[in-house]
């Protein structure tokens, strides 16, 4: 049966960001699949709601809330996921993310900051991850990038630069980990998380992002997490070193920031 080439069964999946939104949404894919999860993320409370989920599924949840801009604490996450439920097999870096600037206003600490949140952080995990992946026999990376790290839009210089690092950074990681560990990632575009809450509240900012959207509409965290199933278990396993494009169709970035010419 096809559909069994997307289990994950005795599998263990770290996933950071996993409070809420798009990390949320693929621990409980993951746990659907049948991996047990270990989750990290600011917020305990949030991520508990999350661990119950997945408990409820069956699985094994650990929870650990942490600074993941801290990298000692991320590496702390991959061995307490390691000595507590046994293995690892998977790690999803999805924790990342920076507000708009200007360029002007975006100094070299603010470009160097958004590189270490959304590549740095994933560097530190995979790296603290793979002896666990090896001692496993192997596994899979799955780094949550985005359509900004190859298209160009005013206020989102230091976003869509260290998206597109961390692109590139998928394609050699892949290179040095093959072939018993593979790395991939999504190529994320507007997706209904909390990041996106102010647009989703003004009907008509809302609606341009989707007349600009080839698919008419925003997506739904699932639909990343179902693409970071299949890159994850089996069904995916000749694929490394490819981004993954789930984003709508959207060429351009669907969302003018009002900045004026300098």
């Amino acid at each position: 049966m096809i559909l069994d080439a997307f289990r994950l069964d005795g599998r263990v999946a770290v996933v950071t960001g996993a409070g809420r939104g798009i990390g949320a949404a693929t621990a409980l894919a993951l746990a659907e699949a049948g991996a047990d999860v270990a989750i990290a993320a600011r917020t305990a409370e949030q991520l508990e709601e999350v661990a119950g989920k997945i408990r409820a599924l069956g699985r094994r949840a650990l929870t650990v809330p942490c600074d993941l801009s801290d990298l000692d604490a991320v590496r702390t996450f991959a061995d307490r996921a390691a000595d507590e439920l046994g293995r690892i097999d998977i790690v999803v870096n999805n924790v990342g993310g920076t507000m708009p600037n200007t360029f002007l206003t975006t100094t070299p600490d603010f470009l160097e900051q958004a590189f270490r949140f959304n590549v740095s952080t994933a560097h530190a995990l995979t790296q603290a991850a793979v002896p666990h992946i090896l001692a496993a026999g192997g596994g899979s990376v799955v780094n949550v990038s985005s359509v900004m790290g190859r298209t160009a839009g005013r206020g989102f210089l230091a976003y869509g630069t260290a998206k597109a690092a961390l692109a590139h950074w998928t394609r050699l990681a892949a290179t040095d980990l093959s072939p018993k560990v593979r790395v991939n990632a999504i190529a994320v575009g507007s997706v209904l998380t909390s990041a996106l809450e102010v647009v989703a509240q003004q009907p008509e900012i809302k609606s341009q992002m989707e007349q600009a959207t080839p698919l008419g509409r925003l997506g739904q965290p699932w639909e990343i997490a179902a693409g970071i199933v299949y890159l994850c278990s089996p069904a995916g396993a000749y694929i490394t070193g490819k981004i993954l494009e789930i984003d709508g169709g959207i060429e351009a970035p669907n969302l003018d920031l009002p900045i004026p010419d300098l």
